[in-house]
């Protein structure tokens, strides 16, 4: 399960109601900022999330209004948050324009109290835990090194309690040593082994979390059952012409590879101050129901329906 909380959701320019972009996204104890827009330290503290743990930020692509916010939250950890180190990952020209924003504009030549890491990374796992990993994939946008994020959660066996009490298994130490693969003894002696208590092994869930991107067929292998897709809807169709020109999508882009993918839920982002929502909500409706257009502080669990 992962749960996403928005912080930022338009596109270019701030608007009354929405911020620049960024977003988070938590998995147990890690969580990870996908993008860091101009202002993104006060919607961290308006929403309620904290800057607890806030220590791994995935940038898309380099472009200013995803990386202004960088330099204030670097300022704040350097003043009034402790955090034991700041890793940031991105495509290599994203980095080089991270390193002169922090070290020549915030650091000016000196060094923050915490260690930096600004972490080059291409197409592949960058990252892994016990039961979920997170993985980086090329997307077409204006430069290169347009990176996308997918989240996925390994399978897994789930236990089964009624099988365990038919078995009479007790709760407790016993039923843990199987979870983990081991089998164990019971008080009249016999064994039980973990494939009599685990049911089929099911697949995790998986979430794509991406930034600007104009072209979207290439994706569709790669995202295939996703549960959940943040994508941006910067134009509506009556201008796809000017969303193909500066490399981004129209609503109506975004809900046709929902629907190619067979996402189980559409959160779109990156809203244009042009349209009204319920127009761009009418669009992608029209083709993919379960759309919604994201605000900034919405949150959403994501999670796998079997």
């Amino acid at each position: 399960m992962f749960e996403i909380t928005f912080l930022g959701t338009s596109a270019s320019a701030p608007s009354p109601k929405r911020n620049l972009p960024a977003y988070l996204v938590q998995h147990d104890e890690y969580r990870f900022l996908v993008d860091c827009g101009e202002g993104t330290q006060r919607q961290i503290l308006q929403s309620g999330v904290g800057f607890k743990r806030m220590n791994r930020i995935l940038i898309t692509h380099g472009h200013l209004d995803h990386i202004l916010g960088l330099a204030g939250l670097l300022s704040t950890f350097m003043r009034w948050e402790s955090i034991d180190c700041l890793d940031i990952y991105g495509g290599a020209g994203a980095l080089e324009r991270i390193h002169d924003l922090l070290y020549g504009v915030v650091l000016r030549g000196g060094t923050a109290p915490m260690p930096i890491s600004l972490i080059p990374i291409k197409k592949g796992i960058f990252f892994e835990a016990a039961d979920f990993t997170v993985s980086a994939f090329p997307v077409q946008h204006r430069g290169p090194d347009c990176l996308g994020y997918l989240f996925e959660e390994k399978p897994r066996r789930p236990f089964l309690a009624e099988k365990a009490e038919e078995l009479g298994i007790p709760p407790g130490p016993l039923r843990g040593k199987l979870v983990g693969g081991s089998a164990v003894t019971l008080e009249d002696g016999r064994e039980i082994t973990p494939e009599m208590v685990m049911g089929e092994l099911r697949k995790g869930t998986r979430l794509a979390a991406l930034g600007d991107l104009g072209e979207t067929e290439s994706l569709v292998e790669l995202l295939q059952g996703v549960d959940g897709l943040v994508i941006e809807s910067t134009y509506l169709d009556e201008e796809a012409e000017m969303a193909k020109q500066f490399s981004h999508l129209t609503a109506k882009q975004a809900a046709e590879l929902a629907v190619k993918v067979g996402a189980g839920k559409l959160m779109l982002t990156h809203l244009s101050r042009r349209y009204r929502d319920k127009d761009v909500l009418a669009e992608a409706q029209s083709i993919f129901p379960a759309a919604v257009v994201v605000r900034d502080f919405d949150t959403f669990t994501i999670k796998r329906e079997d």
